[in-house]
């Protein structure tokens, strides 16, 4: 899972704690060691954004930005970094949805889908805040579902993978996705 070697996971680990602990020293390095899952993170969510101007790059960018304006990282773990990272990414997604859709860029026209699948339809049907509500009212009932969600529809990550990040069973992030995908049916569908 992890885009780093093994030989050098000790030292990810070591500056993950630094970076927690208020070291704004560590960060740079962290990153850069970091940088192609993080950019996988990235892609993920640009993915499942549907069609924008932003690329990758400036997703990550924007969003090793706004990690750097924080005193610290929450927490010295991998698992929780990339489930940070990941909201980070999609808070600032969501953030250019709206103001892509800000009225005077034409608010209330929506955009016309050809994708089939109805986990994607149900994002791209609703409004950029009626999905950001429902992820956090998700978050409230299941913050491990939400990570799932987040990891998974935003990140594109494999169930496996995503098994990996949060240290449990793959049988219980099918069973998390399961029942995300159920609330935000209910919620937005």
């Amino acid at each position: 899972m992890d885009a780093v070697g093994s030989s050098t996971s000790g030292e990810v680990t070591r500056l993950l704690q630094r970076a927690a602990a208020g070291d704004a020293g560590a960060r740079d390095p962290l990153y850069r060691a970091l940088y192609p899952e993080l950019m996988r993170l990235a892609h993920g969510h640009l993915a499942g954004a549907g069609t924008l101007s932003m690329d990758a790059s400036g997703l990550l960018h924007e969003a090793y930005l706004r990690l750097c304006a924080q005193p610290c990282l929450p927490d010295a773990s991998r698992r929780v970094f990339y489930a940070y990272a990941s909201k980070v990414m999609r808070s600032i997604v969501v953030d250019f949805v709206r103001e892509r859709q800000a009225i005077k860029r034409g608010a209330g026209m929506r955009d016309v889908t050809l994708d089939t699948d109805l986990a994607e339809s149900i994002f791209a049907e609703n409004s950029a805040s009626e999905v950001e509500g429902a992820l956090a009212a998700l978050e409230v009932l299941d913050a491990r579902a939400s990570q799932v969600v987040d990891l998974r529809y935003f990140g594109g990550m494999s169930e496996e993978e995503i098994a990996a990040v949060l240290e449990v069973s793959v049988a219980t992030v099918r069973r998390d996705w399961r029942k995300a995908r159920a609330f935000l049916f209910e919620q937005l569908g």
